[in-house]
């Protein structure tokens, strides 16, 4: 069979780059693109600057992270500089090479990047007049050298207050932002910008919270509009003691983890009217129940079902965290946005699972108000494990009574104990758990255990807290948060009143 007669069928940049200011970016997602660019360069400081300047507005996003050589920066500015489909980073943001260009041009028809890396500056500009000019077959972006640099006043004086005393950094600078004079006309423009701005300011604090607060040991980065300092939002009103986190799932794709978190957020009662308004978010609890996804601890969708089960009033107080990896992007279906997800069928199964268990909590709370609960997800005596399709449970050797056991045990014990764990998990009798469980007529009860014993092991680990240095204040929550304890609040307040507190059970240990 003869080969095929291969024709160059390069795209027309004027055509090309015309529909890709189209594909769907608002002002929000588009700032969003870029600082995911920010963070994955390593910034600590992300600062959003902008004024109207009188009907010539312009937009700059400055950030400290690592910065670009020339060469990378004009690497940075090809569009379609990676291949979706290579190994990234884990902790990389991007996904197909285009972000940075498409996020911009959908806003802007200039689109300038100035980098300071080794203490050196470089610039490359998109500046869609020009292309589609003189110069409108061929792909040419500007190089900014250092005297081209300088010809640019405003850009020269703006990149010296702004990178002049930093090692590294770069400056993504639009102007002739002709989207939003053609979208509103020069008289509403104006307060259109502003509005614009403040509506991205709160949908930024949402998509980037475990940025601007991040969990324990995570880098915290710090992101500003005109200097106002970015706050986080947290959907799931973490810090409220009457927010229920039910148990945590991580089942594997491809070898992959996904991990699902549920939580069920406080009943209207236990609320001001202004804490349950702001919480609600836009278009109320009813619209914005669902999963949460999250791709490297950025948000990329909030409040669906995925279409897996329907939107309905008892069930507005839940929101599920789904955390994945770039690497399962491809069967995610991550669109060039970043603001789309659609998960494969091997995920969907494992979520309508999880939605089934967790359904009933969030109408009881809905329904009854709720119960008292403590603060964060409850350490599990048994831990569910999910990999392709495949479920089994074993006994979790981080409870706490546990681990507590462990470090007492001198190394012989220690794996015989193990031992005996494993030997337990591995004889769980899930046919017998399943046909009680799908029996109408039949009630799943847990075990009733002696309270004493039960005094005793919360003792234990009470003690082992106090004395790995967990100040006394926070050891009752600490147990309120560890199976079964926080099923029996009340067995909590009996192990400080019986011993008398903290102190008499450090002196315990002689």
């Amino acid at each position: 069979m003869s080969s095929p007669d291969y024709i160059d069928l390069s795209p027309s940049p004027l055509a090309l780059l015309e529909a890709l200011r189209s594909i769907g970016y608002t002002l929000d997602t588009a700032l969003a693109d870029i600082f995911d660019n920010s963070i994955t360069a390593q910034a600590t400081s992300i600062s959003v600057q902008f004024l109207w300047n009188q009907g010539e507005p312009w937009l700059a996003v400055i950030d400290d992270g690592k910065g670009m050589t020339a060469e990378g920066l004009v690497h940075a500015m090809r569009f379609g500089s990676k291949n979706p489909m290579e190994a990234r980073d884990p902790n990389d943001l991007g996904r197909f090479g285009l972000g940075l260009k498409t996020a911009s041009i959908s806003q802007c028809r200039r689109l300038t990047v100035v980098s300071k890396k080794n203490g050196k500056l470089s610039g490359c500009e998109w500046n869609l007049d020009s292309v589609l000019g003189e110069k409108a077959d061929r792909w040419y972006a500007g190089f900014l050298s250092g005297e081209t640099l300088s010809e640019d006043e405003f850009l020269c004086s703006f990149a010296a207050e702004r990178l002049g005393d930093k090692k590294s950094g770069t400056i993504v600078l639009w102007r002739n932002l002709d989207q939003l004079i053609d979208r509103f006309g020069q008289a509403e423009a104006e307060s259109a910008f502003s509005k614009l701005l403040d509506d991205s300011r709160h949908h930024l604090e949402l998509v980037f919270h475990r940025f601007l607060s991040p969990e324990g040991g995570q880098r915290k980065i710090r992101i500003d509009f005109n200097g106002s300092e970015l706050e986080a939002f947290n959907p799931f009103n973490s810090s409220h003691s009457a927010t229920q986190e039910l148990p945590s799932h991580t089942f594997f794709v491809e070898g992959k983890p996904v991990t699902v978190q549920p939580v069920v957020l406080p009943h209207h009662a236990k609320l001001s009217r202004e804490e349950y308004e702001k919480y609600a978010g836009p278009g109320s609890y009813l619209h914005n129940q669902g999963f949460y996804v999250y791709r490297n601890k950025r948000l990329i969708i909030k409040g669906t079902w995925f279409r897996l089960i329907k939107k309905e009033e008892l069930n507005k107080l839940i929101r599920v965290r789904v955390d994945i990896p770039n690497t399962l992007d491809h069967i995610w279906r991550i669109d060039i946005r970043k603001s789309q997800a659609t998960p494969p069928e091997s995920v969907r199964r494992e979520l309508k699972q999880i939605i089934a268990r967790i359904e009933s909590a969030g109408k009881k709370v809905y329904r009854q108000r709720g119960s008292v609960t403590a603060r964060g997800r409850a350490v599990p005596v048994w831990a569910r494990r999910a990999a392709e399709g495949t479920v089994f449970y074993e006994v979790n050797d981080e409870h706490p009574a546990i681990t507590s056991i462990l470090q007492d045990s001198p190394p012989d014990s220690r794996k015989r104990f193990k031992d005996c764990l494993a030997l337990i998990s591995s004889t769980l009798p899930y046919d017998l758990l399943y046909h009680d469980s799908a029996d109408d007529n039949t009630d799943l009860e847990y075990p009733e255990v002696d309270r004493e014993r039960l005094l005793a092991i919360g003792r234990v680990i009470a003690k082992t807290l106090a004395e790995g240095g967990t100040p006394e204040k926070e050891i009752p929550e600490r147990l309120l948060g560890i199976e079964p304890f926080s099923r029996i609040p009340d067995l909590v307040d009996e192990i400080f009143t019986k011993v008398g507190g903290i102190r008499c059970l450090k002196k315990s240990k002689a």
